[in-house]
């Protein structure tokens, strides 16, 4: 009778284990590969799941495979929560795969510049600007680079990288030299002549890559690139001597952004997901592992890491925005005119 008892006991048991585990929600987050999906799995995911009783599935891919993934499952979204750069986040909420934030996810703690659109959010400042091999500079006797027209100086004839316009750092940098010479997004020719007459004939290579990137300066093949204070930060500690030099004219903000998911299952896990990146402490973490300047006011960076990062009122304020909803429409147009002017 005592090992029916027993018996019964331990069935009971099971079954209220297995209506547990029905009743936890999964959250599926998609994001970033590499470190970022390390970081995310190791130190913030685990906390999370914890105090909000749900399990996180995190699928990695870069920004452009995510914003394929919710056009090829738009009705059917596989996806409650995106993580995105700044620029197809504007896409994604423009064709309404970003569900409404509540309203107190984009508090007065949050930087204005970070407060993307309507429903989706910047979760961390990268800076696009110089990255340079300080111990090159020291010895040719240069200082560190100051403007973006420093892209047209002799000096750096095949020891400048810059990355394609496929790539973002390499957007901004079209954009930023058009706007040197009179134009801007909606004026891009004076940019494109810029980078195929001054700029390009420095250009070792336009390089995709941050790995190769790196291999490129630890090879010494280059000097100076155009890159983020993220990468800059990530070369510097491996021990290369890499520093980052923020231009005159202003170094170009790259956000990382997320948003909620439309036609989400567990639309109250997503909305407080987001607001979960954005706490002071989550907002640490990520500027140690991933290079991201904190977007909310009231983060605490340690010094050696403020040093590294866009960092405070007086930082943020100097970013520069780019107008993503022009450029979008025409970066297919202004992708094919690079291939054919620039990298020629």
């Amino acid at each position: 009778m005592k090992k029916r008892i027993l018996m019964l006991a331990a069935a009971g048991s099971l079954i209220a284990s297995v209506a547990a585990q029905a009743q936890t929600k999964t959250l599926t987050v998609g994001g970033y590969g590499g470190s970022f999906e390390t970081l995310m799995k190791e130190l913030i995911i685990p906390q999370f799941e914890k105090t909000h009783d749900v399990t996180i599935q995190f699928v990695a891919g870069n920004s452009t495979e995510n914003l394929a993934r919710l056009q090829a499952q738009k009705g059917n979204q596989e996806l409650d929560v995106v993580i995105l750069d700044d620029g197809p986040m504007y896409q994604a909420d423009a064709l309404g795969f970003c569900a409404p934030l509540d309203e107190d996810v984009a508090s007065d703690d949050i930087y204005d510049l970070a407060k993307i659109g309507p429903n989706s959010i910047g979760v961390g400042f990268v800076a696009t600007g110089f990255t340079y091999n300080a111990d090159w500079f020291k010895e040719k006797g240069w200082e560190p680079p100051s403007s973006w027209k420093d892209l047209e100086d002799p000096k750096f004839e095949q020891i400048l990288s810059i990355p394609p316009i496929s790539n973002t750092y390499g957007l901004h940098t079209l954009v930023m030299m058009a706007r040197l010479n009179g134009g801007g997004e909606k004026d891009i020719d004076p940019g494109f002549t810029a980078m195929a007459d001054d700029v390009a004939p420095n250009v070792l290579v336009f390089e995709p890559s941050s790995g190769k990137m790196s291999e490129l300066f630890q090879s010494k093949e280059i000097a100076l690139s155009i890159w983020g204070s993220g990468r800059t930060k990530s070369l510097a500690d491996t021990g290369f001597p890499a520093k980052f030099a923020y231009p005159k004219e202003g170094a170009v903000a790259l956000m990382l952004a997320a948003c909620p998911v439309v036609e989400s299952d567990a639309p109250e896990a997503a909305q407080a997901f987001v607001k979960y990146l954005l706490d002071p402490e989550i907002q640490v973490k990520l500027g140690d592992a991933m290079g991201s300047g904190p977007v909310n006011k009231k983060t605490e960076l340690p010094e050696e890491l403020a040093a590294a990062l866009p960092y405070g009122p007086e930082q943020i304020s100097k970013l520069v925005k780019v107008d993503w909803d022009v450029i979008n429409p025409n970066r297919q147009e202004w992708t094919q005119r690079w291939a054919r002017e620039v990298e020629r």
